[in-house]
């Protein structure tokens, strides 16, 4: 038994989220009759449901942004007292509506969600077919009884894709569990999408490839999807966050700078160590995307097309708009300042005029 099916198999706090996504995805299935788009449609509606949230943190983070000035003047005014300093920082961020959880919560919302999503693709004789738990127990035990060879993989309640391959491809097993009344002919439910079928899980073993190309090929498609859509996500998050021409400006003029190489030095080190981190998450979907079913395969990347539309209408409805903003009332200070440049050299030469004028009559 592998962790993954213990942790599956473990009561979870996740139970009722679990039935309602089944709930939902049986509804959409039973709507489109096709899995694949149920899928799909399943996670364009979780991931919609997380757009405001985003929009919400995105506008959090431009109004932090914008008290960065406050915030590094209550840094000058409380010195080491951090205990000071962060109340204080607290309370200019509630007053000024920045700051709260929905930066963190977001993250967390994506990452729970995952759960059902994995339990449904893992699982449809439960959440799809609604096949009891008692009946699939008493279909492992059968299979079991048949040899080896009937039931191959995770045979779990909450992993059966073995079980669900079986029903599909031994026309005596499943002749028999129908006959004993442990599933209904009707209950069983096309599990293909464009003539793959997203029970499969995506092979790393290259012999696979060569003994049923027409499977495992196709089924490829998922983790090149899911490694390019992830990448232009990360891409798009850092060209789309607020001050990154500034961010890029500043590092261009420290390389020239070499006056400040060793600073230099322990700022590379800082980025190199960030885009370590960021390229962890695509490795990580990658990986996963060879271990779990298809279908999970198919809601990564769904799920992350998702993303860089959210992603795409935050920057254009405010990250822009602000960025936009800033840069005239940058403006607007430049001209005051040339302008009052200006003026005190005029005055400055006025008076030196005077003065010469003085000392001629002098």
């Amino acid at each position: 038994m592998n962790d993954v099916n213990i942790m599956l198999a473990m009561p979870s706090l996740l139970e009722p989220l679990y039935i309602a996504f089944g709930w939902l995805t049986r509804v959409l299935y039973n709507f489109f009759g096709n899995y694949g788009l149920a899928i799909i449609c399943l996670t364009v509606i979780v991931r919609g449901l997380l757009i405001p949230l985003n929009i919400r943190s995105q506008k959090s983070m431009l109004k932090m942004q914008a008290l960065s000035g406050k915030q590094a003047e209550l840094q000058r005014k409380y010195g080491d007292d951090k205990e000071k300093y962060q109340q204080a920082l607290m309370d200019m961020q509630r007053e000024n509506g920045a700051g709260g959880l929905s930066g963190c919560l977001l993250p967390v919302l994506q990452l729970i969600f995952i759960w059902p999503i994995f339990r449904i693709v893992s699982g449809p004789l439960i959440y799809l077919s609604q096949v009891s738990t008692d009946n699939i127990n008493a279909m492992i035990e059968l299979g079991k009884g048949m040899g080896d060879k009937v039931i191959s993989g995770a045979v779990m309640t909450t992993n059966h894709i073995g079980l669900v391959k079986a029903l599909s491809e031994n026309a005596q097993f499943l002749n028999e569990c129908v006959r004993r009344g442990f599933v209904r002919m009707d209950q069983l439910v096309d599990l293909h999408f464009l003539g793959m079928d997203l029970t499969m899980t995506p092979a790393w073993n290259p012999k696979l490839y060569i003994q049923d190309p027409k499977t495992y090929f196709p089924l490829l498609i998922f983790p090149v999807l899911v490694l390019a859509t992830s990448i232009l996500s990360m891409q798009l998050s850092k060209i789309m966050k607020p001050g990154y021409k500034e961010e890029k400006e500043a590092k261009e003029r420290e390389k020239v700078n070499q006056a400040r190489k060793g600073q230099s030095g322990q700022d590379d080190a800082t980025a190199n160590t960030m885009k370590i981190m960021n390229w962890m998450l695509p490795v990580v979907m990658l990986y996963t995307t060879f271990t779990m079913p298809a279908a999970m395969g198919l809601y990564w990347v769904v799920g992350s097309l998702m993303g860089i539309l959210t992603q795409i209408i935050v920057y254009y409805m405010f990250t822009k708009p602000y960025e936009k903003k800033k840069a005239e009332i940058e403006a607007k200070k430049e001209a005051i300042f040339k302008k009052s440049g200006k003026a005190a050299l005029e005055t400055a030469g006025g008076n030196n005029s005077g003065k010469g004028k003085k000392g001629k009559k002098n």
